[in-house]
């Protein structure tokens, strides 16, 4: 025993020395890893007569087990001493206020979509909803688009896959939301009012295209339906989604589901590269519309001896460019939220559907 004092010494003067808790793992090693001082004085014991044995082996034991907690003491010492200065260092006033968090809010094309459809809800039209995923025939058929249209080739629509063999027309991913009309006419006859919004999709990219978009279209069937009230429905909507009065301009047109049918202009003017609509001399083509070509009646369920209606559509994400000012619709969907919030959409604006985004 007496023999281990000198190293008992050291060692406990090398952890009193420390001065980190890397300086400790140090000593630790060196004192007790496996090729450490201590360490390999326990491996002699084999050579050591069984009484030499039980004295020393009993001593170095002893002082091994004085090294390791001398070692935890110290190294809960420094670490003790490590948090004092960093809660010194970091005070913090909890009287004082907390710091408040913005809330966020929600994404432009379900804003607009929410607008929209408030506007023709005190129109008196309801919101109607449909799968994303169609049949050939609602999406097609129904709806009077012929076989040959452009619309059923390939590089404009996607198809579904079919197992072979199985010769059914493919299913598809909706091309616009006039299914939902058809679907609705069957359901709930006539009269009818409603509104389609929703996602569809078609094969095309650029800067006022995208595969995947959203589109909001319009039935009204009655008795007595005419263009006149179409065109009254129309401006009364975009008075009220530009919080102005806007004028509209019908041009004749051709779509297989609507007959007669019509593009519809609103006015506008550029003045220095930037777009303002309700004023100026210009137009801009903004969605198409028409009477309810007989065939889409009959293929609802509804006789068109007695029934007759208008119907329109357009894009949701074109109208919310048109709105907040943003020249590329790809702003819509790109994962980097400077997109969102050149064009005003901040993380912590708060959306109102009456009266657009609260500053």
């Amino acid at each position: 025993m007496d023999d281990l004092t000198p190293l008992r010494q050291q060692w406990l003067d090398r952890i009193k020395d420390a001065a980190d808790p890397s300086a400790i793992e140090d000593v630790r090693l060196a004192a007790l890893g496996k090729k450490g001082e201590i360490s390999l004085k326990m491996r002699e014991l084999g050579k050591m007569t069984p009484e030499e044995r039980q004295t020393t082996g009993r001593a170095l034991n002893e002082l091994r087990d004085e090294i390791d907690t001398a070692l935890r003491a110290r190294k809960a010492s420094l670490e003790d001493a490590a948090l004092e200065a960093r809660l010194a260092g970091e005070w913090l006033d909890v009287t004082l206020p907390g710091r408040p968090r913005r809330q966020g809010t929600i994404h432009p094309i379900s804003q607009v979509t929410e607008e929209i459809s408030a506007i023709f809800a005190d129109m008196g039209f309801a919101v109607a909803e449909g799968p994303q995923v169609e049949t050939d025939w609602y999406n097609f058929d129904a709806l009077n688009i012929a076989p040959e249209h452009p619309a059923r080739q390939e590089h404009d629509t996607f198809f579904m896959h079919r197992a072979p063999g199985d010769d059914r027309p493919p299913h598809v991913l909706r091309t616009h939301t006039s299914p939902v009309q058809i679907r609705a006419m069957q359901d709930q006859g006539a009269p009818i009012r409603v509104i389609a919004p929703g996602r569809v999709y078609r094969m095309d990219m650029d800067q006022t295209h995208t595969p995947m978009f959203h589109q909001i279209e319009g039935l009204a069937i009655d008795r007595d339906i005419s263009m006149a009230q179409l065109k009254w429905v129309l401006e009364q909507f975009f008075s009220a989604y530009f919080g102005k009065p806007v004028k509209t301009r019908f041009r004749a047109s051709h779509f297989p589901f609507t007959e007669p049918s019509a593009e519809v202009d609103i006015q506008c003017s550029w003045e220095g590269g930037t777009l303002k609509v309700g004023e100026g001399d210009g137009w801009l083509e903004v969605l198409g519309s028409g009477m309810v070509h007989p065939h889409v009646l009959r293929s609802g369920g509804i006789d068109p001896n007695e029934w007759q209606g208008f119907a329109f559509g357009m894009g949701i994400d074109r109208m919310a460019m048109l709105k907040y000012g943003i020249p590329d619709l790809r702003a819509f969907f790109e994962s980097d939220l400077r997109w969102l919030k050149h064009f005003g959409f901040m993380p912590g604006d708060v959306p109102s559907v009456a009266g657009g985004l609260n500053r």
